[in-house]
């Protein structure tokens, strides 16, 4: 998690740089799709704040006013992000139709080397950040990895606009808007697709189902366990919270039952170590 929490910073100042350079570039090139994908950076840059805190928060010890952690943080960050690039691409999007229908000089050469390097940086920026958001198991971390690729992606779509319009010459200045509009579908698309699990999430759905292959093949493993039911597994940041009916022996005592649900938690967290806290209901074996 050390190294996501870099990387969203490191992406912090990168977006920066990338927005303060994009802006400057688009407007002395007369490119407003170079000034669309700053406008892209721009939000990048809070999207990045907004994973950096999340991380810092999802990280807080459980305590009285939030027993079961602050894990939730992360999932709010995700969905911020993934708001953050819709009302972009919506902006975006609106400003592209309006350079469309207003005549406008052709973008400068020089425009296409600003966006072959912000295009270069922000792919290296998605690879690395999408490696720590699968070791980490962190949605907050993906979505930052995809609002990186979906900065990759508009720059592209700028650059290849802007080679249109240069080669065409005269009467061929808008195809770097429509590159534009491009763009901003292709952020929208990005943005729904942060939003979704991160709502899933929220909304205590249930992880995949090889997680629950694992917890309870974990849980029959241990010596004593007759049978399990009603397992109910939701996610919390990269933590999974659980509760499981356990049949043991009617005859066992009380204090039995006790030490045999101990061992049953053990054994999960063993072997799935994300698991951050886990309920047992023991009750007596009734499949005779």
């Amino acid at each position: 998690m050390k190294n996501a929490v870099r990387l969203a910073q490191a992406g912090l100042l990168v977006n920066a740089f990338l927005a303060l350079g994009k802006l400057v570039a688009g407007v002395a090139g007369h490119s407003y799709a170079l000034i669309a994908d700053a406008v892209e950076s721009v939000a990048d840059v809070f999207s990045s704040l907004a994973v950096w805190t999340g991380l810092r928060v999802s990280s807080r010890h459980a305590d009285e006013r939030f027993p079961f952690g602050y894990g939730k943080a992360e999932s709010v960050s995700s969905a911020i992000v993934g708001l953050m690039l819709v009302g972009a691409a919506l902006g975006i999007a609106t400003e592209a139709v309006r350079e469309i229908l207003i005549p406008h000089h052709a973008p400068a050469p020089f425009t296409l080397a600003v966006l072959a390097v912000a295009a270069g940086i922000k792919e290296v920026l998605f690879r690395r950040v999408s490696r720590a958001a699968r070791d980490s198991g962190s949605q907050a971390v993906a979505a930052d990895a995809f609002h990186h690729r979906a900065d990759a992606i508009t720059s592209t779509a700028a650059f290849v606009g802007i080679s249109i319009a240069l080669i065409g010459g005269p009467g061929w200045e808008s195809a770097d808007d429509w590159a534009a509009l491009l763009a901003s579908v292709i952020i929208l698309y990005n943005g729904v697709r942060i939003i979704r699990p991160a709502l899933a999430e929220l909304m205590d759905r249930s992880p995949e189902e090889e997680v629950f292959r694992a917890v309870d093949g974990a849980a029959r493993g241990v010596a004593g366990v007759l049978a399990t039911e009603k397992l109910k597994i939701r996610k919390s940041g990269t933590r999974f919270l659980l509760e499981l009916h356990v049949q043991a022996e009617p005859s066992l005592s009380l204090h039995d039952a006790h030490i045999l649900s101990g061992k049953v938690k053990s054994s999960i967290r063993s072997a799935v170590p994300r698991v951050q806290d886990v309920l047992v209901h023991m009750e007596p074996y009734e499949g005779r």
